[in-house]
């Protein structure tokens, strides 16, 4: 072979060598910066999910507090409404549902759902003399009432309807102000769930026996309110309508929730051994 010929054959070798070398160097750098991309990319990706997920629960979360204002804003409202226009009409609107007729073969009053399961108070006094007693709901449906227990001294029986209801609140009575602006409701005179308007007069007044335990209230009370509920703004239970002063105009009492409370406690430990309220 000639001498020139050995020359283009080696340096077209050379050539070849340094192409694959430049390739292969341009090959790797290809491939990390595939690798530094797609690791970025992943990172990327985990990032942006992350973000999502923590948009997704701030809308869960949102979601909820706008729940829970619109409820409080509902609340307030209706209290708003109850103190500034006189209007008790969404209060009693509920109200009114947990209330019952209380009907014996010998008399007739009123009383109030206090649990879901249809547990029931009244005064005591109204079912004296009675052999069968029926509670009428305001949906009218006529059912037999269990006594379960009562406290001769504060004026308060327990009873039971079968089925379940939505139930009325017993408030703190401590917090109850003079002034303060409530609502009976009862069967006066036989004339079913009426309602009547009123203020709190006078708290801790002395009742029927000897304990300071009475919101007086200019609320009408008249025969057949007597276990009605005495409700305020909040639409929650302050008393027990019990008793009116005869010849007195608007002199209305009614055993306060507190007492309320430790009475049917103390009848249901007795006769189911938990408490109710």
């Amino acid at each position: 072979m000639e001498q020139h010929h050995k020359i283009i054959i080696g340096s077209f070798s050379s050539i070849i060598v340094i192409f694959m070398i430049v390739s292969g160097v341009l090959i790797y750098t290809l491939f990390i910066r595939q690798d530094v991309q797609f690791n970025s990319l992943t990172a990327d990706l985990k990032d942006t999910q992350s973000k999502i997920t923590e948009i997704s629960n701030n809308l869960i979360q949102t979601k909820a507090d706008l729940t829970i204002l619109n409820e409080s804003i509902k609340s307030e409202m209706q209290q708003l409404k109850a103190q500034t226009s006189d209007d008790f009409s969404g209060i009693i609107e509920d109200a009114i549902k947990s209330v019952v007729t209380i009907r014996t073969d010998t008399s007739q009053g009123t009383g109030f759902i206090i649990s879901n399961e249809g547990y029931l108070v009244t005064n005591a006094h109204v079912l004296v003399g009675g052999r069968k007693v029926n509670a009428i709901t305001y949906g009218q449906e006529i059912l037999s009432a269990k006594l379960i227990g009562y406290d001769g001294e504060l004026d308060v029986a327990l009873l039971k309807i079968s089925g379940n209801y939505n139930s009325l609140k017993l408030a703190n009575s401590n917090d109850v102000q003079i002034g303060e602006k409530v609502i009976a409701i009862g069967n006066p005179l036989g004339l079913q769930f009426s309602v009547s308007e009123g203020i709190v007069s006078a708290v801790k007044r002395p009742g029927l026996i000897d304990i300071n335990a009475y919101i007086q209230t200019d609320a009408a009370l008249n025969p057949g309110n007597s276990g009605g509920p005495l409700i305020n703004k909040k639409g929650e239970v302050i008393g027990i309508n019990n008793f009116k002063v005869g010849g007195g105009e608007n002199l209305g009492f009614a055993l306060e929730s507190n007492k309320i409370k430790e009475a049917v406690n103390k009848i249901s430990q007795t006769a189911l051994q938990k408490d109710l309220v």
